[in-house]
């Protein structure tokens, strides 16, 4: 038989080994020993969480004829059925290759049927929230009436995307990331019946790097186990995680702690001539900081997320300042969103760096400030201290007293020049209002939502605060909350394109998409109906002076011949 990987071997087949969701798990059982189970639930959480797993279990726990204590027995031909993927009465259904409405509607034909082998039929749809709009509205109609016997069970990452009519007629269940404690246990179990040893601090690397999911994890160990020899250790696992050492975690923030700009550089570059992952380091010196944080107040281990406290670890966060802690934490989450739009991560990482190792002001001011005072006085001269600034402050108040008014306006203008820096091309935006109907906006305010989910995720950024207010044939009219996306979006070529190859898939045309600050539309679009409104106007007096010029002019001659035969007999011509 072909090896089969650690987290197929062994996946959950009871509720008891499913790891890290008590909760969930004792609820689920009392329901199977109560007989109080529902026709609809809806498992939501992280990757690898255990969703899939104990929906399989629930499955068997429902059939099982020796089910004991919401227990399956898993040794019934229904449990091994089940377990093997052979019962016809459990189906599992993949949502993100069978999102059309012609699946749903075959499902909610068939679950019509009664089960063949098993009391309850059940279906397991997973990733549900890849259905489209029309799916989602054929399994309405069958979660508001559910056949007998028949049991839904959907499993999603992302239940923000699933209607609200959905879920109201399901129970929801919310999976939790598995703490590191539970996956460390997790494994450790694994390998002891494989009889393989191991480093504790290897399962904490593991741990820490799987981010809660449990599939992770014993992914990670399997290619743990095929790289080692024989025996899991730290060096190997954080090889293969790219994750950094304590000890180098240590000497980076103590450089920082040290104002030493040249150590850490080099320590910097050594990280990343290893071929560690910049945003590894990234999130490894966040979740570091952060630990030295909580082990400062509290004292104990067991809060911490990924160090272990050594003598070196208990030293740092002795010496290290919570203020220098905080504006590490602050500069890393800004450089961490600035390599996302960036291939120069390398370059951020030393501006960082750089940054960390200067001194911060504020300790220097707080240093030069205070004396080393008696731990018995302590509350006492912090109280005295703040009463001092707030003084300070007070003085400050009244010396700008003078100035408010003018210190005032002066960022009104600021932000209002700032406001209009984008210029809206009106010529564009008229060229749309002009043949621009409801039904057009109604029919792409209809495929939007679907829209924005098949652009890409940069895309998807820049288009988030965005809402369709008009449409016509062959344009619409966008509006944004903020002018730099409102800008990004006018600019971004491939964008646009983006929008006019699905909306031609769709809706059978191109829209050339025109971006408009939100603030800035209700103006537009008043000043392209008086425009509008004034054009009507002025077509009327045209017309009301070509009939004036019909009339013959007043010519003595004329004028008798009228009073002579009448106007009726008298026909004047040039």
């Amino acid at each position: 038989m072909s090896y089969q990987a650690l987290y197929r071997v062994w996946r959950p087949q009871r509720f008891e080994d499913v790891a890290g969701q008590e909760a969930i798990t004792k609820t689920l059982k009392n329901a199977i020993s109560q007989g109080n189970t529902s026709h609809a639930y809806l498992f939501s959480g992280p990757r690898g969480t255990g969703k899939t797993s104990a929906a399989k279990i629930f499955a068997k726990a429902m059939n099982c004829p020796h089910v004991s204590e919401g227990e399956p027995c898993n040794d019934c031909a229904l449990c091994k059925s089940i377990t093997q993927g052979k019962l016809g009465d459990v189906i599992e259904i993949d949502a993100a290759s069978n999102n059309g409405v012609d699946e749903i509607r075959d499902i909610r034909e068939k679950a019509n049927y009664a089960p063949t082998e098993a009391v309850y039929k059940v279906y397991i749809i997973d990733e549900v929230h890849m259905l489209s709009m029309g799916a989602f509205n054929a399994l309405l109609k069958t979660l508001e009436e559910p056949p007998m016997n028949v049991v839904f069970i959907l499993a999603t990452t992302e239940p923000h995307k699933i209607p609200l009519t959905i879920i109201s007629r399901t129970q929801r269940f919310d999976f939790r990331r598995i703490s590191p404690q539970d996956i460390i246990r997790r494994m450790t179990y694994i390998l002891n019946e494989k009889q393989v040893d191991y480093e504790e601090d290897a399962l904490l690397a593991i741990a820490k790097a799987a981010e809660g999911g449990m599939r992770d994890a014993l992914s990670i160990l399997d290619q743990a186990l095929s790289f080692s020899d024989g025996k899991v250790t730290l060096d190997d696992t954080l090889r293969i995680t790219g994750s950094i050492t304590q000890d180098l975690l240590i000497a980076f923030i103590g450089a920082a702690m040290d104002n030493d700009t040249e150590k850490g550089l080099t320590l910097l570059h050594h990280i990343l001539q290893e071929g560690k992952d910049p945003n590894r380091l990234v999130d490894d010196t966040i979740t570091f900081c952060r630990d030295i944080l909580i082990y400062q107040k509290t004292q104990d281990e067991t809060v911490l997320k990924m160090s272990k406290v050594d003598d070196s670890f208990i030293h740092l966060s002795n010496q290290a300042q919570p203020e220098k802690i905080y504006e590490m934490i602050r500069t890393m989450n800004q450089t961490q969103q600035e390599m996302r739009l960036s291939t120069h991560a390398e370059v951020y990482l030393e501006v960082a760096t750089v940054r960390l190792t200067q001194p911060i002001a504020v300790n220097t001011e707080a240093k030069a400030s205070t004396t080393p005072i008696p731990s018995d006085n302590q509350e006492l001269n912090d109280i005295k201290h703040k009463l001092k600034q707030m003084q300070k402050l007070i003085d400050q108040l009244k010396q700008g007293e003078g100035n408010r008014t003018t210190e005032a306006v002066a960022p009104a203008k600021r932000k209002a020049k700032k406001q209009s820096s984008f210029k809206v091309n009106t010529t564009k935006v008229y060229k749309v209002l002009e043949r621009a109907t409801k039904e057009d906006l109604a029919k792409l305010k209809d495929v939007w939502p679907d829209l924005m989910d098949a652009l890409e995720t940069s895309q998807k950024a820049i288009m988030k605060s965005s809402q369709p207010v008009a449409a016509s044939p062959n344009g619409l009219v966008v509006t944004f909350e903020y002018d730099i996306l409102c800008e990004r979006a006018s600019n971004d070529t491939l964008l646009i394109e983006a929008i006019g190859d699905y909306l031609e898939k769709v809706i059978g045309h191109r829209a050339e998409l025109v971006s408009v600050p939100g603030r800035e539309w209700p103006v537009i679009r008043k000043a392209f109906i008086q425009q509008m409104k004034k054009g009507s106007q002025d077509d009327d007096e045209l017309n009301e002076n070509k009939e004036e010029e019909k009339q013959p002019v007043d010519e003595p001659v004329v004028t008798e011949a009228f009073e002579l035969f009448g106007k009726d007999i008298v026909e004047v011509r040039d």
